[in-house]
């Protein structure tokens, strides 16, 4: 903390005065700079270790600093929140999209050139090789990545397929707003859901079997010599120090734990919906490296906010949700705010019905695949009962192969009622530690 409070104390004095609005990006970038700097030293840890705890405090320190701006946004109008991203971004100046996407009449202020946007629901009926192949753009490509990162987080089909289909529910009731939305029967089920999606849910899933199989023995640099093993073991500690098996659900699921995965369901929706309002309401292209951060952003918050969602849901020990997760519901409802509060006019042209529609699909649907995933587990996929520990057939292979089972599922035996199954319990008045909770669950001490 000293030596960069000198470093910036010399760039102030030696650095040169060359204007007003230099001056302010200089300001805003050293606050930024120090905010990062006390998240770094006083935040408290995510749940990951690799690569580092500092870079999860870094994280943290970013959607705080994220969740500041969005706030001062609130009490600002569409008008002057365009003006200060044009201030960052000096080549949206003049610009927006086009006026069948964004008529003038509902945002008269917009004077420049339009940019016009892809248009999907033309034509539907001319089905060729050639209209499909245009249709895998880039964003296709990074729709298709977007659902493998969404499946290493997750780690659940039944989950993944839910959040996907009910994604088309979503563009169907909204594509009155956002004619982006607006989509052929087959681009919305064949290359969305089962190529993109599909697939990206397939691969995604199949890294996390390999991972999960694998045998984590981790040597520490100083004991290697050569220098190529030096480099070879820097380069893993980018890559998990271990893979979890994850169980959102097994025979002894409380109802309260299928209520709480819905409303991962419902708050991902959200997420989502939040991406193409405020891309649309404040004029940003889809290509602006504007949105291309906000994205990875939101995916660097979501890892630690879904591991904490998972340990309070799953773990009976664990009492309170993590501070990642609350912030990730902030940073997602105030977004959702800022959206209703600079879209007013955009949001006249639909009814409450649509709304309600959209809600009761999301809550019926969440609610009735995540009860299939819960029945399944309980009528077929988890049917021995080892060492009071639900375990599937191959894992009980994986167990007799290797002698015993490295991740063990303890975590998340309760009975229906949310009582844990599992004798070593903590007086509830000692402060969770999710690193102590997994070495004694994998331990068993």
């Amino acid at each position: 903390m000293l030596s960069s409070c000198m470093a910036k104390v010399d760039n102030i004095y030696l650095g040169n005065d060359s204007g007003p609005e230099d001056n302010l990006w200089h300001g805003f970038c050293c606050v930024v700079f120090f905010f990062l700097v006390i998240s770094l030293l006083a935040f408290p840890n995510g749940p990951f270790t690799r690569p580092h705890p500092a870079l999860w405090r870094i994280v943290f320190g970013l959607s705080v600093l994220y969740f500041h701006i969005l706030v001062f946004f609130l009490f600002q109008n569409r008008q002057d929140v365009r003006k200060m991203i044009e201030w960052l971004y000096p080549d949206l100046k003049g610009v927006g999209l086009s006026e069948k996407v964004s008529p003038k009449w509902l945002y008269p202020d917009l004077k420049g050139v339009g940019l016009s946007e892809k248009e999907y629901a033309v034509n539907c009926s001319q089905i060729d090789v050639a209209r499909i192949w245009s249709h895998l753009d880039l964003f296709a490509v990074a729709h298709f990545l977007g659902w493998t990162m969404k499946a290493l987080l997750i780690r659940h089909y039944g989950i993944l397929w839910t959040i996907s289909v009910l994604w088309e529910f979503s563009e169907i009731v909204f594509c009155h707003l956002l004619p982006n939305f607006a989509e052929c029967w087959w681009d919305s089920l064949i290359l969305d859901v089962l190529i993109c999606n599909g697939l990206g849910i397939w691969i995604g899933m199949e890294i996390c079997k390999k991972l999960e199989m694998r045998n984590y023995h981790w040597e520490s640099i100083k004991a290697i010599h050569s220098t190529s093993g030096k480099i070879r073991r820097a380069v893993l500690q980018f890559t998990p120090a271990s893979w979890t098996h994850v169980r959102w659900l097994d025979p002894n699921s409380s109802y309260m734990r299928i209520v709480a995965i819905c409303i991962i369901i419902i708050f991902w929706q959200v997420v989502e919906l939040n991406t193409f309002f405020l891309k649309h309401i404040l004029e940003i292209q889809e290509s602006h490296p504007l949105n291309l951060w906000r994205l990875t952003l939101i995916s660097l918050i979501s890892a630690p906010t879904i591991r904490q969602w998972y340990v309070y849901v799953t773990d009976v020990q664990c009492r309170r949700v993590g501070v990642q997760c609350w912030m990730f519901c902030a940073i997602t409802l105030t977004e959702a705010i800022l959206c209703c509060k600079l879209g007013l006019e955009l949001f006249k042209q639909t009814s409450v019905i649509y709304l309600l529609l959209w809600l009761t699909i999301q809550i019926t649907g969440s609610g009735l695949c995540v009860y299939l995933c819960a029945l399944y587990a309980k009528t077929w996929r988890w049917k021995t009962l080892h060492e009071g520990v639900y375990l599937t057939q191959a894992e009980l292979e994986s167990e007799a192969k290797n002698g015993s089972y490295p991740n063990s599922p303890k975590r998340t035996i309760t009975n229906m009622n949310g009582q844990s199954l599992i004798s070593n319990t903590k007086d509830k008045d000692v402060k969770y530690n999710l690193r102590k909770r997994e070495i004694q669950l994998t331990t068993g001490h």
